[in-house]
């Protein structure tokens, strides 16, 4: 089985054919393609290919699932004593892809 380690969002991810990773969100729609070019490392049964600090020529194709935002997560501030309290909530958004094809 191949896979590769790619960067998108700020973050790593172990991607491989056919995997179904939550990312951060990407300018795209569902249903487009969306292509990955920082690819840190390829790595298959054949042997490892690990970049310094990407793989030249190694891409990775992904097919957009959907957008959404993830579940809502409370921020509550308080102060003791002084009657200060502050509530506020966050939804992260987030890009649904589908790995498609492993280039190297």
């Amino acid at each position: 089985m191949k896979h590769a380690i790619i960067v998108t969002g700020g973050k790593q991810y172990r991607v491989a054919e056919g995997d179904v990773v939550f990312v951060e969100k990407l300018p795209v729609d569902a249903g487009e393609t969306v292509t990955f070019d920082q690819v840190l490392a390829v790595i298959d049964e054949g042997g490892s290919n690990f970049g310094t600090p990407t793989v030249a020529g190694a891409t990775v194709t992904a097919s957009v699932v959907k957008n959404g935002k993830g579940k809502k997560i409370r921020v509550f501030k308080m102060k003791p004593k002084k009657g200060y309290r502050n509530t506020k909530g966050h939804r992260q958004p987030y890009t649904q892809v589908k790995i498609e094809k492993i280039g190297a």
